[in-house]
Order: C-alpha cells, then structure tokens, then sequence
C-alpha cells in the first residue's frame, strides 16, 4: 500500500464502490512482518511515500529472497535492492515471480516494474569521470525506481571544462542535479555556480592515496563556496537519489 493506492481508495470510498469497514481493513494490516531476522515496514510507502529499500550488503542471498517475497506477496510494485551481490542476484532470479532486473556496475536490483515518471521534471547525474559511474548509476537506477525521468551526463569533470559546460544547457533544464565526484571533488561548486536548482554533492572514494577514499571530496564539497549545495556521505548514490526524489516531487 502506498499513498497514490491510499488515495484511489478514498476516492472509491467517496464514490461508494468500496465500503468503509474495507478501508478500515486495509488501514488495520499490521504495520510490519517479522521475518525472524528482519521486520518489514509495510507502512512506509504511506508515511514517506517511498516503499521501504532492502540494503543489500551484509545480508545473506537467502535473506534478501525471503523479504522480496515478502514484499512481493504483500504487493509491492517495485521492490529495490542496493549493494545487492551478484550471488544474490542469481538467486532472486530463479524466482520469475519476481521479476529481477539486475545491473552489477551499480549493484542495484529492482524487483517488478518501474513505475510511472510522476516528478515535476528532470534529475541531471552529472559525474567528473568514467570511475565515478557506479556510483552514479545507484543514483539513477534508485531514481527512476522511485519515478523520475533521469538524465545522465558522465565524464564532464573539472580537467576538462569545456565538456561540461557544452553539457550546460541539460544540466540546467532539470529540476534537481546530482553532482558526483571524487579526487578533489570540485565538480560541485562549479556546478553550484551555474544553476538555480538545488545541487546534490556525492564524494566518491575515487582517487589517489591523499584523497583517504572519498574523505577529501567529502570535506571539498561540505565547504563548497557556491550556494545551494547539500552534501550526502561517500559513494551514498542511494541518500543522494532518495533526497532529490523527495525535491522532484514537491507538489
């Protein structure tokens, strides 16, 4: 269940196809399921809007098939993993009823189908490099799966300004703009002077030994001079697709 559903529910109630003991019904459902190992929050679509992410890392094959199912027989749509292994990947696969489509370079796994872009507009992914990509297709993939239309624009780092700026005119049609970047993680600030939308930073652990996987972007862009610039925690393509999800779909 989730808002839009909660929604359409009200609207039959009003409309006297369904009756108010079956909105009851489905509002009385157990808020979650505990699995033993882990307690599925079947209300956080309603809550936040945004049905509740399996986090893939740490968790065994088995115990990411069995909340899928879960979610999946409690009717979820689309079921996201991230940090998802490719063992896991090849188990969930087995199970056609889940419907898996897997993507190793971001490690993400979505279960069911996209839904429909319902954002005000576009999410720009913009990244300092070809290394950057995994973390940025996290971002897009999480994007789209929480309804966004996403445009990616890769390879466009500060070495070579000039290829970002013949990117200037996508990058400042979108709504919001996710800008990732290792090394010294300047990509955001110039990015920040450019556009008058909200700039989400995404410090990655690419680079050499003085940039302690991600620490120095981190701290380049938490004192980004620009204005308008949020920062997220390192290689967080998920906390930075989530955050500008929420921005793009401001009514």
């Amino acid at each position: 269940m989730d808002q839009e559903k909660m929604r359409g529910m009200l609207e039959d109630f009003k409309n006297g196809k369904i009756s108010e003991d079956e909105i009851l019904l489905k509002i009385k459902e157990a808020p979650f399921e505990d699995l033993g190992f882990a307690k599925i929050d079947s209300h956080r679509a309603i809550r936040q809007g945004i049905a509740e992410v399996i986090y893939g890392a740490g968790k065994t094959p088995g115990q990411i098939l069995d909340i899928a199912l879960a979610a999946n027989k409690k009717g979820q749509e689309t079921i996201l993993i991230t940090r998802m292994s490719p063992e896991a990947a090849e188990l969930l696969s087995k199970h056609k009823e889940l419907n898996l489509d897997y993507d190793e370079l971001s490690s993400i796994g979505i279960c069911g189908k996209l839904p429909a872009k319902n954002g005000r507009g576009k999410i720009a992914i913009v990244t300092g490099g070809t290394s950057d990509m995994p973390v940025a297709e996290e971002a897009a993939r999480c994007a789209e799966a929480f309804g966004n239309e996403v445009d990616r624009i890769y390879d466009v780092g500060v070495a070579g300004l000039h290829r970002l700026l013949a990117n200037l005119d996508r990058i400042m049609e979108a709504k919001v703009v996710i800008a990732i970047a290792g090394m010294e993680g300047a990509l955001a600030s110039v990015v920040g002077g450019l556009v008058d939308v909200p700039v989400l930073a995404v410090p990655t652990s690419v680079g050499y030994g003085a940039s302690f996987n991600g620490l120095s972007a981190l701290l380049s862009m938490l004192n980004s001079c620009a204005s308008g610039v949020s920062v997220v925690n390192i290689d967080n393509g998920f906390g930075a697709a989530y955050q500008a999800s929420m921005i793009n779909h401001i009514k």
